[in-house]
């Protein structure tokens, strides 16, 4: 099977580019993309066990994996939360469905956002990853807005090996992520 064109374009020419412009002495020191965790909280699952059902359903439809349920860690009795309690869902996407969700993600769905005028760059944790905050599932073709009968958002996180978020925000604009303007220079 062939790779998917944006891990060919991380392989052939961000890379290289990465590799030069933070001199790196070697190509494996250059910042990579290692996976993408998507993560839904419902908090309204606590009442209804199906909309987290359908959270789980929803995130496999978008990413073609599998994704799990997430339980809560500890009783909250002011939300009637108790331990262990699904409240969520999550799914990691690792290799070639990394590189494919993270390709339509830059091409089909965030253009699909209402009024898209790019996406913040206050989400880097100073680890190099960043996470992306989504508030409507419906921007991704594969939901169908007629079997939706709750609009919710996810949180979407890219893990890299970069060590700054300086390395990380070079590698995620290489991709091609449509940030609007970075508070650090260039």
């Amino acid at each position: 099977m062939a790779n998917p064109r944006v891990k060919d374009k991380y392989l052939n020419d961000i890379a290289p580019e990465l590799k030069t412009k933070f001199e790196y002495a070697s190509v494996m020191q250059v910042p990579k993309l290692v996976k993408i965790v998507i993560n839904k909280g419902i908090g309204a699952g606590v009442a209804d066990k199906k909309l987290v059902d359908q959270g789980v359903e929803e995130l496999s439809l978008i990413t073609g994996q599998r994704a799990v349920s997430t339980k809560a860690k500890n009783s909250i009795s002011n939300f009637k939360l108790r331990e262990g309690m699904p409240i969520g869902a999550k799914v990691t996407l690792r290799g070639n469905k990394m590189y494919e969700f993270l390709d339509r993600l830059m091409t089909v769905a965030l253009p699909r956002v209402r009024d898209f005028k790019g996406i913040s760059d206050k989400g880097f944790d100073g680890r190099g990853n960043y996470t992306l905050g989504i508030s409507e599932q419906i921007i991704f073709p594969e939901i169908s807005i007629d079997k939706v009968n709750r609009i919710t958002g996810m949180d979407i996180t890219f893990v890299t090996t970069a060590n700054t978020d300086e390395e990380s925000y070079s590698l995620l604009k290489a991709f091609g992520m449509p940030f609007v303007n970075f508070n650090k220079e260039e």
